[in-house]
């Protein structure tokens, strides 16, 4: 788990503003809870009513800068800008079934580009449900109501060793930095690049009826101009 900056937060069709395309820009489609206030040192089970509101989350990063700063032995800062939100939050009972154990039963769509590029469901192989994730971050300190704790990057192993695309008839990634490691995997060297200026991203989920849930995070990688 890392504590990422929350004083400036992205609308869900804000551009994603960068300087460079060096910097190994990169999509990473989450679900995020928002907790009320939880008491330091609350254990797990003691979490759930906790866990207030639900929502999606474009949680950035910059893959180019992540090795220098992890080799400092501080974590992530520069690698990870500005996150955004989906424009609808949801209480977890509007769910209905498809929550439960503390994770979102669902898939979670994305497109890059404007094609299909992953559908995984987040509820299977999460490692930790948000009750774990609330409570881990609680060790140490209480947190206060409005704090946003995210699953992480939704992935799905498929009953394989990792995943498998689209194309190839699997359920896809919701990043392109997993994507680049299967390729490397496999072939020996990544094929897919991350993205440049022009390139979009929707983040969305789908109830059985299919119908959006929280509305759509659709962004566009812009270069920075000062």
């Amino acid at each position: 788990m890392y504590q990422g900056g929350s004083d400036a937060f992205l609308a869900p069709r804000d551009p994603i503003v960068m300087e460079s395309e060096e910097w190994g820009i990169d999509f990473e489609g989450e679900v995020a809870v928002v907790t009320g206030d939880v008491s330091m040192g609350s254990k797990a089970e003691e979490v759930q009513d906790s866990i207030r509101l639900l929502m999606l989350v474009n949680d950035v990063s910059l893959r180019g800068l992540i090795p220098a700063e992890l080799g400092k032995g501080f974590g992530f800062f520069q690698s990870k800008p500005s996150s955004a939100f989906s424009p609808v939050a949801i209480t977890p009972d509007e769910l209905g079934n498809a929550w439960h154990e503390s994770k979102v039963h669902l898939p979670l769509v994305s497109d890059y580009n404007r094609e299909p590029f992953g559908h995984p469901n987040a509820g299977v192989d999460m490692t930790f449900n948000f009750a774990e994730l609330v409570a881990h971050a609680a060790k140490t300190r209480p947190l206060s109501a409005g704090t946003i704790v995210g699953s992480g990057t939704v992935s799905n192993k498929q009953g394989t060793e990792y995943g498998t695309s689209i194309e190839e008839g699997g359920v896809g990634y919701s990043c392109i930095a997993e994507r680049r490691m299967i390729e490397t995997i496999r072939d020996g060297q990544p094929t897919t690049a991350f993205m440049r200026f022009g390139d979009t991203i929707k983040i969305e989920m789908f109830d059985d009826n299919g119908d959006s849930i929280f509305g759509a995070i659709e962004q566009t990688v812009e270069s920075y101009r000062g």
